[in-house]
């Protein structure tokens, strides 16, 4: 249980323990942060239950044990606090700082734009979601990649008392595209400055934070922090922790103005309310306008005005502890906010060498972020005892159908992946697709596992069209598919493959789920339906766009066929031409596809008319056919029943088949299977009976709602079945 307040062991530090990068030194280091977090903890717990006894003994009991003091100021709420001493790191005074309500909802906002802002926020968020103890309502300003992104991914990760809400960022744009700004961040960089507009009128306060922020405790902490801000204190910020502002980095820097060091927005507190009665929006353009008439541009995005409005009103900061935002940008004085991993509250990489940053301590910063970068999400599906959730129409249907299953049945797991709801990220790397004018395009779609990683290079070369890939990983694997996409000049130089995480969960291997995800998400109006380890011909692609028009495919309801072979051999001399294809097939160096040990899957294609074949030629269907196609992109999904090994492409084909699709051989087209370990489902297939049965008990079922949907017309695929 993570919600007892009990020591959680993470799971990834013991991951991988043979891969090059956990050395044994670096898996002591991961370990010994399994330890240090669990003492944090655990002091969070004792924390919380002297906090709630300091509330119940009243004002007599509020001045706390003062054990840690630092040369940097800790907090602005008036001179007299500052003259006891706020107590820092995780031993902040208890009493002086109002509890949250156990059940009251924290707003978070964060504005995120684009792939890379998309990955990293699922990170920020696992450590949110990780300490947390209280309803999260994330506000989302996103541009329309990241929202459908975001999206699909919150919606398939369905975490308990978590609420998502979108707000368009482009509407935002013309608010501040007058402005011109040098960061990195670009036009998105400057939206926090329009959040009293954006969010909800009636949302009063919220914390705003950068995606490149990891949390090192519950964040509830950092909401406490607006019951001590007072007067017309509004904004809560932690100081610079660089010397940015204060002009003496080079020779002719010179920096928008600030108030001292200047204050980082990576981390702000908004008392919403207050700033709009202010005139929050009227302030802030007013100050940008006069000082872009010197600055000419902002170099820090949002930061410069932020500061430049609080030079001129100092009264509007709450300045914040600065373990609410260690900044590890290069040459920062981070390394006075803390001098225990108890003392970390909130991480900020606000550099852009990210991970590479030069720190003292930054191994063990790096660790830290490795740890919720690989943390498995699903286990931050928990629910928070005590708190109500908001009903959610997806979760409650998801529990119906599971409890009409029966869990006594032997087949109840291959029944129940059925309905499972698998975390999805979309276009898990950046993605560029510019539609052909003619309307001919084909993107060709696959699903793959981490052993079939090696396959994503050899595809490229051969096929130079879009892709659509559903990648089957664990959050761990998914960081190093990451690195090796990166590393990878191909890959790199591709922008028009889409990469689709579907993250591990059950027993099973969600092929059809995999091959849905990938169809879904393609942008062409044709699909090649291939699997990972084939490689198409030299050429596919444009002869595939030609055969769309000549067999009118817009217009018609065909397959195309393109045929496949197969070679033993893991060093191939892969054939140019139909011609050199023949020749080896007739050498031995190539068979058709499975002709050794399932001849039914593929024998419909009629390979010896093939091998004469100059134009092409129908086929009709046959039990067990699973031949590759190529279809229009409204084709109907795979059945997602069935899982791992098995039927999962015959029953397909099939319903191609009840609906009428004709299947027309191309004759100048051909894919080569390229040999491979057996999978883990092929190996359970062959050694399990009680896995067979099921397999058998479900295509009957499958045949039973075929006849119940198409009627008479499906009785052949029963006939058929019998006979074969």
């Amino acid at each position: 249980s993570f919600s007892d307040g009990k020591p959680v062991s993470l799971s990834p530090l013991e991951s991988q323990p043979h891969s090059p990068r956990y050395t044994a030194s670096s898996q002591r280091d991961r370990e010994s942060l399994e330890v240090r977090m669990r003492e944090v903890e655990e002091e969070n717990r004792v924390l919380r239950k002297q906090l709630s006894l300091a509330q119940g003994r009243g004002p007599s009991h509020h001045r706390g044990n003062h054990s840690k003091t630092y040369s940097m100021e800790e907090g602005t709420g008036d001179s007299e606090s500052l003259r006891a001493g706020i107590v820092a790191g995780n031993s902040s005074e208890c009493g002086q700082q109002p509890a949250v309500e156990k059940c009251e909802t924290i707003h978070v906002a964060i504005v995120c734009a684009g792939y890379n802002a998309s990955r990293d926020v699922v990170t920020l968020v696992k450590s949110v979601l990780f300490h947390r103890r209280n309803p999260l309502h994330f506000h989302l300003i996103a541009d329309a990649i990241a929202k459908q992104i975001l999206a699909t991914l919150f919606q398939t990760w369905m975490v308990p008392a978590v609420r998502i809400d979108f707000y368009d960022a482009d509407e935002l744009k013309s608010e501040v595209s007058w402005i011109p700004n040098k960061h990195y961040s670009g036009i998105y960089g400057l939206m926090k400055l329009v959040l009293t507009k954006t969010l909800p009128s009636n949302l009063e306060r919220v914390i705003v934070l950068d995606t490149d922020i990891t949390f090192a405790t519950d964040i509830a902490e950092l909401w406490a922090v607006f019951h001590k801000f007072k007067g017309q204190q509004v904004l809560g910020l932690v100081e610079n922790q660089s010397d940015w502002y204060l002009g003496n980095l080079w020779k002719n820097h010179r920096p928008w103005p600030a108030l001292g060091r200047g204050y980082n927005t990576g981390v702000i507190l908004l008392l919403l309310d207050k700033l709009r009665k202010m005139k929050w929006e009227q302030m802030w353009r007013l100050t940008a306008e006069r000082e872009l008439m010197s600055m000419l541009s902002t170099s820090l995005a949002d930061q410069d005005i932020f500061n430049a409005v609080i030079k001129q009103n100092p009264f509007l900061v709450y300045q914040l502890p600065c373990f609410w935002n260690v900044q590890l940008s290069d040459h920062t004085r981070s390394e006075q906010c803390y001098r225990d991993v108890s003392d970390l509250k909130v991480i900020h990489w606000n550099s852009p060498k990210k991970l590479r940053v030069k720190n003292k301590h930054v191994e063990f910063f790096r660790n830290l972020y490795l740890t919720f970068l690989e943390y498995d999400g699903n286990l931050l599906r928990r629910e928070l005892f005590g708190c109500p959730s908001e009903a959610d129409v997806n979760s409650e249907n998801l529990q119906k159908q599971l409890s009409e299953l029966d869990e006594d049945d032997l087949c109840y797991e291959f029944r129940r992946e059925r309905f499972t709801v698998h975390r999805t990220h979309l276009y898990f790397l950046h993605y560029e697709y510019e539609p052909a004018s003619d309307n001919t395009d084909v993107t060709l779609v696959a699903q793959l596992s981490m052993d079939r990683l090696q396959m994503l290079e050899a595809i490229c070369k051969h096929w130079e069209g879009p892709i659509s890939l559903a990648l089957y990983l664990s959050d761990a694997e998914a960081q190093q598919f990451l690195r090796y996409a990166q590393g990878s000049e191909v890959l790199m130089s591709r922008h028009n493959v889409g990469y689709h995480i579907v993250y591990k969960e059950g027993q099973f291997y969600p092929v059809n789920l995999l091959r849905n995800v990938a169809m879904k998400h393609i942008s062409t109006p044709y699909m090649f339906l291939s699997d990972i380890d084939f490689l198409p011909m030299y050429g596919l692609y444009e002869y595939l766009r030609k055969s769309v028009i000549q067999l009118d495919l817009a217009n018609t309801k065909k397959a195309l066929i393109v045929p496949a072979f197969e070679t033993l051999r893991y060093r191939l001399s892969f054939p140019k031409s139909k011609a050199e294809l023949l020749s080896m097939l007739d050498m031995g160096t190539l068979f058709t596809f499975r002709y050794h040990v399932w001849t039914k899957g593929h024998a419909p294609t009629n390979f010896a008319k093939w091998r004469t074949a100059t134009t092409p030629y129908r086929v009709e269907w046959e039990a067990d056919f699973e031949p590759y196609v190529v279809v229009r992109k409204d084709c109907p999904e795979y059945d997602r029943r069935f899982v791992g090994f098995g039927w999962n492409k015959v029953a397909h084909i099939m319903e191609l088949d009840a609906q009428e699709y004709e299947f027309t051989v191309l004759p100048n087209a051909y894919m080569i299977h390229m040999p491979h370990a057996p999978s883990f489902d092929i190996t359970k297939f062959r050694s399990n009976k009680q896995y067979r049965i099921c397999l058998k008990t479900l295509k009957e079922e499958f045949q039973q709602d075929m006849s119940r949907h198409y009627g008479f017309a499906a009785l052949k695929y029963l006939t058929a079945e019998n006979n074969s």
